[in-house]
């Protein structure tokens, strides 16, 4: 899948997360900061990968500012923000 441009979903509050994802280059690079990164970061950073292989995504520059975003919200954040990315064109089944 390739994306036409940046996409942005989310919020700085307390329990959220934003996220903005861009084209890139060398495959998925993940720029995580979070409240919890030293607790939960390998993990945070598995679910945007996760949800960014669903979406066959190759090269793609992801930035997460997490403010302590359940695993649920980040990966509705990143689909929302793919979504964006993409024009809105792409078929998803859940």
């Amino acid at each position: 899948m390739k994306l036409k441009g940046t996409g942005i979903a989310g919020t700085l509050e307390s329990g959220d997360a934003m996220i903005e994802l861009s084209p890139g280059k060398n495959g998925i690079r993940i720029d995580l900061n979070s409240t919890v990164e030293s607790q939960f970061g390998k993990y945070i950073r598995k679910v945007v990968m996760d949800t960014c292989l669903e979406f066959d995504l190759q090269d793609v520059d992801v930035k997460v500012q997490d403010k302590g975003a359940l695993d649920c919200t980040i990966r509705a954040r990143v689909t929302a923000a793919i979504l964006r990315a993409a024009g809105g064109e792409v078929q998803y089944e859940f």
